[in-house]
């Protein structure tokens, strides 16, 4: 048999992919990386076959593993691979053009992109489109994400956004793409900073590293000129008392491991009643015998200058913020009450 008069092209993909059919892994018959046209049309070649014998079916695999072989070298075939296979090797700028073209001709899934966008970015959006464009967006929207978006709302256009939802259950697929186009490109056209960091945390993490006494004075100047700004700036600031409300219980050894043992004497020495609460926290959430060990080497430790115990303590600080870094561990988020 000729396989090449008895088989279309479509028609040996759609073999190629009965046969993926009887694999176990699911990943291996995905095939929601194709266009919704490909897909319909690979759809109606295999709703239009019955039975192919062995020999055009050995043939087919055959010519199938060839042209594998023959393959040098791949490319994603869209933007989005393409720049997740560069990685870091883009500026920043050269990225966003880039996805600014693909949204403009319309090129890949809008959605994909509109989830990646940062919260200010979704929140912006939220702000400025209509409420029916808005509650489409969050109803595409992993449900933490839109809920987090939608809390940030004002209460009457929260309102309006939550009776918006409503109207989009009978949306179609094609409407709901352009919809997904037209908000990447006013997200695509929201000015970019030229520093990614909010201000609240730049001075929070300078003020981390700063004596207690200019950390107060600085907070009080703010608070005069700008409460928001300075409640913004204290919630971003995260020492040494805060440890108990901040740091996980099972983290509290993966800390110490990172410590050397004088440090970690010097800054459980504290004897402010916050400092020495976060003491009994860290001292709690170890092994009894390391404990106790520490207990008896603070007795002798004697009187420490209150300096070099802030000094410590910011030490112990900075090697969680590098942990942190490292995704070794989750900075819990402080409370409305918790005080710098």
């Amino acid at each position: 048999m000729d396989i090449q008069r008895s088989l279309t092209q479509r028609q040996k993909a759609a073999v190629i992919v009965r046969l993926l059919l009887d694999e176990e892994d699911d990943e291996a018959v995905s095939l929601t990386r194709l266009n919704v046209d490909l897909q319909t049309l690979l759809a109606e070649e295999m709703a239009g076959m019955e039975l192919i014998d062995r020999q055009t079916r050995d043939a087919v695999i055959n010519e199938f593993c060839e042209n594998l072989e023959a393959v040098g070298v791949t490319f994603p075939g869209n933007l989005d691979g393409t720049l997740e296979m560069l990685g870091g090797k883009l500026s920043q700028d050269s990225a966003d053009r880039l996805r600014r073209i693909a949204a403009m001709s319309g090129r890949g899934d809008p959605w994909q992109r509109i989830a990646a966008l940062g919260k200010e970015s979704l929140i912006s959006l939220a702000s400025s489109e209509s409420v029916e464009m808005v509650a489409l967006m969050l109803s595409k929207l992993p449900v933490p994400r839109a809920s987090d978006v939608f809390s940030s709302l004002p209460r009457d256009r929260a309102r309006a956004v939550a009776q918006a939802m409503s109207m989009t259950g009978n949306i179609g697929a094609e409407t709901l793409h352009r919809v997904g186009l037209i908000l990447l490109q006013a997200a695509e056209s929201l000015p970019r900073p030229a520093i990614d960091t909010p201000a609240t945390e730049r001075i929070g993490a300078i003020l981390n590293l700063a004596t207690a006494d200019l950390r107060e004075e600085v907070l009080g100047s703010l608070e005069a000129e700008d409460m928001e700004f300075a409640d913004g700036v204290r919630r971003s600031i995260f020492v040494f008392a805060h440890i108990p409300a901040r740091i996980a219980r099972r983290d509290i050894p993966r800390i110490l491991r990172e410590v050397e043992q004088p440090v970690l004497l010097r800054a459980l020495s504290g004897k402010t009643a916050e400092q020495q609460a976060a003491t009994e926290y860290i001292l709690a959430n170890i092994s009894q015998r390391m404990a106790e060990a520490l207990r008896d080497d603070l007795a002798d430790l004697g009187k420490i200058n209150p300096r070099d115990v802030e000094e410590a303590q910011n030490q112990v600080i900075t090697a969680i913020r590098e942990l942190e870094a490292m995704g070794e561990l989750t900075l819990q988020q402080p409370t409305d009450d918790e005080d710098a």
